[in-house]
């Protein structure tokens, strides 16, 4: 039976079935970040459909967005194969959260946060030159709200709050390069919260830190806002430094 593509090129039986999509692309992922699935091993579309009960189209339109992310190549006649790591796009959001949820996820944190030290402190200062007074506004907002969510022990609604300050501050920049980091981070924090690597009363400091920056960035410090933020980034990466020690010590 002939199977009709729509507007964007999928066919429409994959766009019908968008969660059995997903679970199979998040699956398929996870286990190739993971190493279970290693760099050069065969996948077999026709093994995949009937391991998973979906429909092979379903399965092509998963391995098509895992070969845009790098993780596979696939080969007539012989099948998906899984490339090695350093032809992953390791910033696609998608792959960075794969990696948080498998082994190995502090390591990816401190990576993560060695990466944000590069970029995130630049930002603070551009942003000191360039936001607007709505951006500072919606920075000292954010405080507030991790503020008051810290206090109530909301560590989803702390996140929100958090992922809104960092991604308002990177769009502060006025550099649509930095502004689109935003994504990575919002990875790192949920990472952080959803594998159970943030205290459960977040660090009273780390929200004077974030304070400290936004007040820098509002009088137009730029120096300030540079070193608050590293020092921000510092306070979490010795947190997830911490609680892997914790770990092994319990292991």
């Amino acid at each position: 039976m002939r199977t009709e593509a729509g507007s964007d090129g999928i066919p429409t039986d994959a766009l019908s079935h968008g969660p059995l999509h997903a679970g199979v692309l998040d699956a398929l992922g996870q286990e190739i970040v993971s190493g279970t699935v290693a760099p050069g091993d065969v996948l077999r579309i026709d093994q995949l459909d009937a391991r998973f009960g979906v429909s092979r189209s379903v399965v092509r339109e998963a391995v098509r967005v895992l070969d845009s992310m790098g993780l596979v190549e696939t080969r007539r006649r012989l099948g998906v194969r899984v490339r090695p790591r350093e032809q992953w796009n390791l910033f696609d959001p998608r792959v960075i959260r794969w990696r948080l949820a498998g082994p190995g996820r502090e390591d990816q944190l401190v990576s993560l946060g060695e990466l944000r030290r590069g970029f995130e402190p630049v930002a603070a200062e551009l942003a000191a030159q360039r936001a607007t007074p709505d951006q500072c506004r919606a920075m000292a907002a954010a405080v507030m709200e991790m503020t008051v969510h810290a206090k109530a022990g909301d560590l989803e609604a702390y996140l929100r709050a958090d992922q809104e300050f960092h991604a308002t501050m990177l769009r502060a920049s006025g550099n649509e390069m930095l502004g689109a980091l935003s994504t990575v981070v919002d990875e790192v924090l949920a990472g952080r919260t959803h594998h159970d690597l943030m205290p459960h009363s977040p660090n009273p400091a780390a929200i004077r830190l974030h304070s400290d920056v936004a007040n820098a960035i509002g009088e137009g410090d730029a120096a300030t806002a540079h070193r608050k933020m590293t020092e921000i980034i510092d306070e979490a990466s010795d947190a997830v430094r911490a609680a892997k020690q914790a770990t092994d010590d319990a292991g």
